[in-house]
């Protein structure tokens, strides 16, 4: 078989031949042509459209590479006249709209973007960075098309820091599937009613359960747009908090104290946020001189205990009764944190008892914000929002790869 035969059948040719194949500076250049009898496709709509309206000038689309050397296509496409969108350039086979690589390469492109970098991508297949941005985005764009609008039950938000500044994005995950579903810019309350835009108002019907942390904007909007739906606020979250609060309480001692009784706390932040069952016997021999010294930092670390107690119940009342009598103990406690802790709780206290019944977190979403910073690691960061958005929703959204034909 001749290599013009091959090429027409591995790009998928019909209406259109390849008539012959050179080797010029160091590249194969295949020159296309139409097929007389075979009727044009609309660039728009993709309709076969009889009229036509002269040639474009030449225009080249980089493919795969033959025997190490890049294969390029040179092409004159025709301008057709589409009852339906007017004047328009004919659509290729082989390549996308306003792309200037084939479907074969932007596959394999697509494919090495998920193991590494623009630039390491772009140097390999000897690519513009751009280029390679681009195909990157119209990949994403074909498998969110393809992505099946299943109805939602338990989703979990969160946000992951852009850049220093307080620059965050808004992941939205689906709980039950394991699947990022959207990626916004920022943390405000527009930026979730985006995605509760796109979700649309029948999808969001069907939504159970939301977990969230506990910032005002997105449980605003939840029960604006989900009213149905029970919010629970993320353990994690408020675990973050409790041992925020014993270490400054740790803290202001050291800063307070001198001598024996400061050496005996100096460096005791992880001995007092470790769960019991894993500290080491040094570690526990640390713990143990704590308790017995009987300073506001035992009581920071029975409050702190005591409080990890909640996750085991699953009854509402009696999750509740624990709850209350913590609070009460927490005001009571002479500890300027714990009290700040306390009233955040009373403030969440619904959302966090929600816990009891539905037993989800953001575990799985905090697992994938560590991915989400390798690839802006991997990359030295991102100066464009659109570009880091679409490299995230590349690596960790599982979307479908683009046909290759």
């Amino acid at each position: 078989m001749r290599l013009e035969d091959s090429i027409r059948r591995w790009l998928g040719m019909s209406a259109h031949r390849v008539t012959k194949v050179e080797q010029t500076e160091g590249r194969l250049v295949a020159e296309v042509e139409a097929v007389k009898g075979r009727l044009p496709q609309c660039g728009g709509c993709g309709q076969k459209v009889s009229r036509t309206k002269g040639v474009t000038g030449r225009r080249e689309w980089r493919d795969l590479l033959i025997r190490r050397l890049p294969l390029v296509l040179v092409y004159r496409p025709r301008r057709v006249v589409c009852p339906k969108c007017g004047v328009r350039v004919e659509r290729v086979p082989w390549a996308e709209r306003w792309s200037r690589v084939t479907r074969s390469l932007g596959l394999d492109v697509a494919k090495m973007a998920r193991q590494a970098d623009l630039s390491t991508v772009a140097g390999y297949y000897a690519l513009n960075w751009k280029t390679v941005s681009n195909i990157i985005r119209r990949a994403v764009a074909c498998g969110l098309a393809q992505r099946k609008r299943r109805p939602r039950k338990v989703i979990g938000i969160d946000q992951v820091s852009r850049k220093k500044g307080h620059k965050y994005l808004t992941l939205v995950h689906d709980l039950e599937r394991g699947e990022l579903l959207w990626i916004g810019k920022d943390r405000t309350a527009d930026t979730l009613r985006g995605f509760f835009d796109q979700l649309g108002a029948k999808r969001s019907a069907t939504l159970k359960a939301v977990c969230m942390d506990m910032w005002a904007p997105y449980a605003d909007v939840v029960r604006a747009r989900a009213p149905q739906a029970m919010i629970c606020f993320d353990r994690f979250h408020v675990v973050r908090h409790l041992n925020r609060a014993v270490d400054e309480v740790r803290r202001s001692l050291v800063r307070k104290l001198s001598g024996g009784p400061r050496m005996l706390i100096k460096g005791t932040r992880f001995v007092l946020l470790k769960n019991p069952w894993n500290l080491k016997p040094e570690q526990k021999q640390a713990l143990n001189a704590l308790i017995r010294s009987n300073s506001p930092l035992s009581r920071a670390w029975y409050l702190k205990e005591d409080f990890q107690r909640f996750w085991d119940y699953v009854k509402w009342p009696y999750a509740a009764a624990h709850l209350k009598h913590w609070l009460w103990w927490a005001s009571h406690s002479r500890l300027e944190p714990f009290k700040v802790f306390a009233r955040m709780i009373r403030k969440h206290l619904q959302g966090i008892l929600n816990w009891t019944v539905l037993r989800i977190s953001n575990g799985a979403l905090e697992g994938m914000n560590n991915k989400v910073k390798l690839v802006s690691h991997r990359s030295y960061g991102f100066r464009n929002d659109d570009r880091y958005i679409a490299a995230i929703c590349h690596n960790c959204a599982a979307l479908p790869l683009p046909p290759e034909v």
